[in-house]
């Protein structure tokens, strides 16, 4: 009995790894249809890392998460199969994957200056522009987890930043995150929280103004740093 109950526990394990290796190779080969393998592959290894930011993060904070599940065009995401028990846990976890992706797109662009790598340059223009997308102030991406913890009006921030995405480029991913967005957007304005609730954003003031000035600093960095790789991508094509 023993041994069996061992066995189903490492084919649980293994099912989690083969679905996160089995939809991270079915993005590989998505993905090279359009970019080339070599792109792809270090495209998704960048969402890899992101991802697994947010998972070391929840395990840190003793929460159950699952592996990441990719989906290709859409991204990638770790179910948690139970949820923060205040917005500093939430924040904490939504800040460690951007963090995580920023510190993969940086040691890409340094290799890339070292090698004279256009294609690592291209992945590292491509992890910071994912990363700052993901810090929009808007519940789910990770920037709405993140400013919850200042409050969850800010996500009206996140409102006209999205429309303007879409209107300066359409895609059927921002009218998803927009319909997500939306019950979370509508507690924020007419929601009367109950005691449960106020309790779950109760965090110390300097709390908040940690996670505000480093969420912050993050966009800043990744802004600068995007506009940079763009100008030195377009300079190498002229």
């Amino acid at each position: 009995m023993g041994k069996l109950i061992i066995w189903l526990l490492a084919a649980g394990k293994m099912g989690k790894l083969l679905t996160t290796c089995g939809t991270m190779l079915i993005s590989i080969v998505v993905y090279s249809w359009v970019f080339g393998w070599r792109y792809a592959a270090g495209f998704v290894a960048l969402i890899f890392v992101h991802e697994m930011g947010h998972y070391v993060a929840a395990r840190q904070r003793g929460l159950d998460v699952g592996a990441p599940t990719f989906i290709p065009f859409v991204g990638a995401w770790i179910a948690l199969k139970e949820l923060p028990h205040d917005v500093e846990t939430e924040a904490y976890i939504g800040f460690a994957g951007p963090l995580a992706g920023t510190l993969a797109s940086v040691a890409c662009y340094f290799i890339a200056r070292d090698q004279d790598s256009n294609l690592l340059l291209a992945l590292a223009y491509s992890g910071c522009m994912i990363n700052l997308f993901n810090l929009i102030p808007v519940s789910p991406l990770d920037g709405g987890r993140i400013t919850a913890i200042i409050s969850p009006k800010v996500w009206l921030a996140g409102v006209p930043l999205l429309a303007a995405l879409f209107f300066y480029h359409p895609s059927p991913m921002l009218i998803l995150v927009a319909v997500l967005a939306y019950p979370q957007l509508k507690e924020a304005i007419w929601g009367n929280p109950d005691k449960a609730a106020a309790n779950y954003y109760d965090v110390p003031r300097d709390t908040r103004i940690n996670y505000g000035v480093m969420y912050l600093g993050l966009v800043a960095f990744l802004a600068m740093m995007s506009y940079s790789i763009h100008n030195m991508l377009d300079g190498s094509v002229n």
